[in-house]
């Protein structure tokens, strides 16, 4: 019940129990990139800078452009190389290339399993100007974290680091050794590409706002599970909440509501509790700020904006919550859910959405933090629906003055038909920004005569056509108008003359002596 202990539950146990592994972990004081390319094609990679050598508070004093330079060996393991087993100082440990790497960015591996530091003073050692090292996990590829100092000695040694260090990800690194692939190349042709395949210069700068990707879920756990930083900036979080502002009303998920993407639970329980919803029908009337966002949603995940829904911004106050449940409709499955934060809730008052059933048995939980995106994936890569994305939003607490703002965009696998896209936003422009009752209304009996499957077809059918007899409706009415017109000038016109005539006969009536000729003269003039 979601009234208990940890508002819901999850496999048997209350919300509240659970031991989470919390999000978000990264900074953006931590965000770097790695670039490389021209004005036209520009190539980017996502760092995290380590706790230790140049910050990126520090600007130009942070920033290289190098060329990257593969280690040899890779890894930096130089000790493993020593034929004769004999042991070496680690102070004066250089990379076999040296030579090669000074003055430049090397590029190394953590699968010899160095720390950071490590790593640090054989890449200082060889006269780098900068260290990248590519993260090796494999199970968690895209996986990047700022390292840090592992004990005093490090501690101390890493006080010395003048270099900037960053880490890539496992998926980055491959990207990076690609980079002047070109379709079509054989494997002799790849091995032969000049530095290993990588670019010739590449620049390391301070992220700064640009949005940046934080893995939750590993590659082998479901469900898919990422946060995007710096989703929307502080403004356009401002303008959605005013956006929203007027247009809300109480969620109820007794019952459901499919263009408002509700669905009510089979046993009929309430699961969002005290929560407001106003959906934003923008599609493709867009404002310019609008379809910038779109853009960027677009090219950071990957997914195009025709298969977006419009913004679902929810509001909570204190005491709110939405126990657990899935993103599903009785129509469709999104392939994905995107719920941006719109502003910072303290840690304390909760808020956090939760994810109880990851599959490699460590749930995981993430704060309201302001622009920050959650991405899950509600299907698997068969596009098949995944169980292990149950999720809830935890209560929210801290008085009367609490509140939480979160926008959601749902992906879905075809694109938005031309009536989601420009009929039904029409149609909320015309009602002052909320879609009619009555079309809610008429999408639900078109559903529920016509099936789930063929119902939302007639329903866009029935809601494309609606324009054109519109239309039909408006020119019958301005056609009948101007005729209205024409006839009424005619009638007039008419009048006029026959007042005319009467005018001119007057005289000959008021001459006794013609009479007979007068009146036949006036039947005349009449039938005239």
């Amino acid at each position: 019940s979601p009234t208990n202990s940890g508002r819901g539950a999850a496999n048997g146990r209350s919300l509240s129990d659970l031991d989470y592994e919390s999000y978000p972990m990264r900074t953006a004081a931590e965000a770097a990139v790695v670039e490389w390319g021209h004005s036209a094609i520009i190539s980017a990679l996502d760092a995290a800078v380590a706790s230790f050598g140049p910050q990126t508070s520090r600007g130009a004093y942070f920033e290289v452009e190098a060329s990257p330079v593969l280690a040899d060996p890779v890894d930096g393991d130089v000790e493993r190389l020593l034929e004769d087993g004999s042991a070496v100082d680690p102070a004066t440990f250089k990379l076999k290339n040296s030579d090669q790497v000074e003055g430049n960015m090397v590029v190394m591996t953590n699968a010899a399993g160095m720390t950071g530091v490590e790593m640090a003073r054989i890449a200082k050692n060889s006269g780098a100007a900068a260290l990248m090292v590519v993260n090796t996990d494999k199970d968690h590829p895209d996986f990047i974290y700022s390292m840090e100092p592992e004990d005093d000695e490090e501690e101390e040694y890493a006080k010395t680091v003048d270099i900037p260090v960053v880490m890539v990800s496992r998926t980055s690194g491959n990207v990076l050794t690609t980079a002047t692939v070109v379709e079509g190349m054989t494997e002799e042709e790849m091995k032969n590409l000049p530095n290993h395949g990588m670019p010739e210069r590449v620049r390391l700068y301070a992220g700064g706002d640009r949005p940046f990707f934080e893995d939750v879920t590993a590659a082998t756990a479901l469900p898919t599970v990422y946060l995007i930083h710096n989703m929307l900036t502080d403004a356009e979080c401002t303008d959605l909440i005013a956006s929203a502002g007027g247009k809300f009303k109480e969620l109820d998920d007794t019952k459901t509501s499919i263009l408002e993407h509700i669905t009510a639970s089979s046993d009929g329980k309430v699961k969002a509790v005290g929560i407001d919803r106003a959906v934003l029908w923008k599609g493709q009337l867009h404002s310019h700020a609008g379809k910038q966002i779109e853009e960027r949603i677009d090219q950071v995940t990957g997914y195009p904006a025709e298969h977006f829904s419009d913004w679902h911004v929810d509001r909570f106050r204190s005491g709110s919550f939405f126990a657990p449940h899935f993103d599903v409709l009785p129509t469709q499955i999104p392939i994905a859910s995107i719920s941006v934060f719109l502003n910072d809730v303290p840690e304390e008052s909760g808020g956090d959405i939760i994810f109880p059933n990851v599959s490699d048995g460590t749930p995981v939980k993430i704060h309201p933090t302001r622009g920050l995106a959650v991405v899950h994936h509600n299907t698997d890569d068969q596009y098949q629906f995944d169980a292990a994305t149950l999720h809830a939003e935890l209560e929210l607490t801290g008085g009367d003055d609490a509140v939480k703002y979160v926008a959601r965009k749902y992906i879905y696998a075809l694109p938005q038909s031309p009536a989601r896209r420009v009929v039904l936003p029409i149609a909320a422009m015309m009602a002052g920004g909320a879609l009619p009752d009555i079309v809610l209304q008429l999408h639900d009996v078109v559903v529920d005569k016509f099936g789930l499957e063929k119902g939302p077809l007639y329903f866009d059918k029935i809601m494309t056509m609606f324009p054109v007899v519109l239309l039909l409706l408006l020119a019958s009415a301005v056609t009948s108008a101007v005729k209205g017109k024409v006839s009424a000038s005619g009638s007039s016109s008419s009048d006029g003359k026959n007042s005319s005539s009467g005018a001119k006969k007057k005289p000959s009536v008021k001459k006794p002596v013609r009479g007979t000729r007068s009146g036949n003269k006036t039947k005349g003039s009449k039938k005239d």
